[in-house]
């Protein structure tokens, strides 16, 4: 019998055959076990279990680069997942302890996710710019349209990393020394071989 979901109909022949051919092997009355439902006796992670899907790792570092930490940690606490796993989504990473090893898959769904916002920003800051005439800047209605597009490069600045911080650009940037130094050897930790002549 494959193993998966079958009838009590099924189960009950299939347990009658395998009575039939255990009595038939040994001759004697053998006590059929009934089958039964048993709980888990620990739950929790398991080796090989990932326990929280890679889309929703996906869904929370997108909320957190979009709606804050605060709603990403509300969306998190829905699944039961821990502020610290938060923080390690939010860089791309699956877990605390990988923080600096990120998950492409997430790293580049977060990176998607900060273009398309700073293009949105961008467009509506390019908009709120263009509006600003000079006569709107003769009267108080330019105060608004400034507040826009100052809110709208504040979003850009803040979905924008920094490059002074990134790493990588440092690298790139400032000179490297790479310096050698030889270790010397004594002479007496040399092999030692006798010629004769």
């Amino acid at each position: 019998m494959p193993i998966g979901i079958v009838s009590d109909s099924d189960l009950e022949l299939e347990l009658q055959r395998l009575n039939r051919s255990k009595k038939s092997d040994s001759k004697e009355s053998h006590v059929v076990q009934i089958p039964e439902i048993v709980d888990i006796e620990k739950a929790g992670r398991k080796s090989g279990d990932v326990n929280v899907p890679d889309s929703l790792r996906q869904i929370i570092g997108e909320t957190h680069l979009t709606d804050g930490r605060n709603a990403a940690i509300q969306l998190a606490e829905e699944f039961g997942i821990s502020k610290s796993s938060v923080s390690a989504y939010a860089k791309g990473a699956t877990s605390t302890t990988s923080y600096n090893q990120p998950s492409p898959s997430i790293l580049n769904h977060i990176k998607k996710s900060r273009e398309r916002a700073v293009k949105k920003a961008s467009r509506t800051l390019n908009q709120a710019l263009e509006s600003i005439s000079q006569e709107k800047l003769d009267h108080t209605d330019a105060k608004d349209l400034s507040v826009i597009a100052k809110n709208m490069s504040g979003i850009i600045k803040d979905l924008v990393p920094d490059e002074s911080s990134d790493p990588a650009s440092q690298q790139s940037s400032q000179p490297q020394f790479v310096i050698f130094a030889p270790q010397f050897r004594d002479e007496r930790t040399f092999e030692h071989i006798t010629v004769q002549e």
